[in-house]
């Protein structure tokens, strides 16, 4: 046990019987760490990367107020903390000799943990993700909307989601996906068990996709939109995303969200077309 509150646990069940409702009390903001651990509980983890999977949850009276936990990649998931408790955290992880490889936070929580972390290890931050959140509220399809129609992926688009997701990583430079996929990983990959929508032309060519979650805790998260390079700028992509949102709703889901890359104008674009709402918090 950490002090100060935190309790740390390997039993993924134990986890979240202790901090699922505190997830879902914030589905939106709380979408990656659903995801993640919802699928840590239904289809574990593998043996080499089963010592690296740690939860840790803060309590303060008697209800949970902030979680983390250690992904099998070695990267190191935060919920926002206050500047303070982030730094106590970093300090009490460090003197335990945890030394995740990254981690991921929202803007301030992340940069008050790896202040703190560098202090207790000499080990220098350097930013290598940042991203906006957005939630859905109205669905603004593109205008004008692009001829075709979309529909969802099937068996026999198996082999174009898979080229697409890898071109997707190369772009993004996910070199771990990249890994898994040419290994023939696929399943293992964090595409694996995503749920598919192809925007075609009219005579039925695949242009664009968008991939979406299931639901966990009523949130899906779309992740990711990919339009091959060549056929960028005739609205593909907005058109699939709104697809997509469009059956992630007919799907029960009360929350739908979406990442996306302030350096990217179509990334932007993408999340300008499915809120008429205010982005949420800055992760990185």
């Amino acid at each position: 046990m950490l002090p100060d509150g935190w309790q740390l646990t390997d039993d993924v069940a134990d986890f979240l019987a202790r901090a699922g409702d505190f997830l879902r009390s914030r589905p939106a903001l709380h979408n990656t760490p659903l995801t993640d651990i919802e699928k840590l509980r239904t289809r574990g983890v593998d043996s080499h990367s089963a010592a690296a999977t740690v939860f840790g949850l803060l309590e303060s009276r008697g209800e949970v107020c902030a979680i983390f936990y250690r992904t099998p990649r070695g990267y190191l998931w935060v919920t926002p903390l206050p500047a303070e408790q982030a730094g106590t955290l970093a300090a009490q992880l460090a003197g335990l000799g945890h030394s995740p490889s990254g981690v991921l936070a929202d803007h301030d929580t992340a940069t008050a943990f790896a202040d703190a972390r560098q202090r207790h290890t000499d080990a220098a931050p350097a930013p290598f993700w940042q991203t906006h959140l957005y939630r859905l509220g109205t669905l603004t399809p593109p205008q004008p909307r692009p001829e075709g129609r979309g529909r969802v992926a099937g068996e026999r688009d198996h082999e174009q989601v898979v080229c697409w997701c890898r071109e997707f990583c190369v772009d993004v430079g996910e070199q771990s996906s990249i890994d898994l996929i040419d290994s023939g990983s696929w399943a293992d990959s964090r595409f694996g068990d995503r749920h598919f929508t192809l925007w075609e032309t009219p005579d039925g060519i695949p242009v664009s996709m968008a991939a979406a979650t299931s639901i966990v805790g009523g949130m899906i998260r779309v992740d990711p939109v990919y339009t091959p390079a060549h056929l960028r700028g005739r609205g593909y992509a907005g058109a699939v995303t709104v697809e997509a949102s469009h059956a992630a709703l007919a799907a029960g889901a009360t929350d739908v969200v979406l990442f996306t890359d302030p350096a990217n104008l179509t990334s932007i674009e993408l999340g300008a077309i499915i809120v008429a709402a205010r982005p949420g918090d800055r992760a990185r």
